[in-house]
């Protein structure tokens, strides 16, 4: 039973990077950009449904669109004011800039809500399930995980706006020339992400219910250990890379080391990468000379 415990732990957890992942597999898939800010996209996500069910009252499924709707908008606003600026620059002043302004919100955000520990308002009830005691909130977290996946993929397979996605990741220049506004395609793409980070924000603080500033910090960089561990740039890659390192780090816990778990993750993506350079589900990237 405590086997089974930690499973359900680690695809819970797992579930959470997996969302977020998706947010970073997409950016770099087609916009060639690392968000180092997208884990405070989650923060803020969480601290906007914070206020709609601690202060205004709303209820849950309202303060979480609230919430989507919010770090929608910050996406584009990030994306148009940082980041569109910068698309012919060096991949190192993009990468100063996003944690320039992962920084900005970090500091925003102290500003705003302050530097105190807030307990998120929202838990989920537990249940039976045979010999098992499973929160709702794991099972609304697995369950979202896996529809977020598939209805991405249904997107980028079916659509219009997911079939341009796919050129500009393929070819920038040459969906340029097809006719495809690149411009608005990744600002599309930040705007998917940034509403997927709320969703995760919610999820998160669901499960460990305290808030603060730094609470993006850390996910987002396991999160983004996923996205590299699943094969960046690939959507099922981001959701195999999240379950994953969310299995071995709460296993790593539980059997290893309570210190060492996060050590224990980062320490299976070097030997993962050592491997297989480009990620499980990751395919080699061919450079045009």
């Amino acid at each position: 039973m405590i086997f089974l415990d930690n499973l359900i732990n680690g695809l819970s957890l797992g579930s959470i990077y997996a969302i977020i992942a998706l947010g970073y597999s997409m950016v770099y898939g087609i916009a060639k950009m690392l968000n180092f800010a997208h884990g405070d996209v989650i923060m803020v996500g969480a601290y906007v449904a914070f206020c709609g069910l601690q202060y205004w009252g709303l209820p849950p499924v309202v303060a979480i669109l609230l919430a989507m709707v919010v770090c929608t908008v910050l996406g584009i606003t990030i994306e148009g004011l940082a980041y569109r600026p910068l698309r012919q620059a060096t991949s190192l002043a993009v990468l100063i800039t996003a944690i320039g302004m992962s920084y900005l919100l970090q500091n925003l955000a102290l500003m705003i809500w302050g530097a105190n520990p807030k307990s998120f308002p929202l838990s989920g009830t537990s249940m039976r399930l045979g010999g098992l005691n499973v929160s709702s909130a794991t099972l609304i977290t697995i369950a979202a995980n896996i529809v977020i996946m598939l209805a991405l993929t249904a997107f980028t397979a079916k659509t219009k706006m997911g079939k341009a996605m796919r050129c500009v990741s393929e070819d920038r220049g040459a969906a340029e020339l097809m006719g495809i506004n690149v411009n608005r395609t990744i600002s599309v793409t930040f705007a998917i992400g940034s509403a997927l980070a709320a969703i995760a924000g919610v999820l998160l603080c669901t499960s460990y219910p305290i808030l603060q500033p730094t609470t993006g910090s850390m996910p987002g960089i396991k999160a983004f250990t996923a996205a590299v561990f699943g094969g960046i740039g690939s959507i099922p890659g981001a959701m195999l890379g999240g379950v994953l390192l969310g299995v071995i780090e709460i296993f790593g816990k539980a059997y290893i080391s309570t210190e060492l778990g996060d050590a224990i993750v980062f320490a299976v993506l070097i030997v993962v990468l050592l491997v297989k350079p480009t990620g499980l589900l990751g395919k080699p990237m061919r450079e045009k000379v």
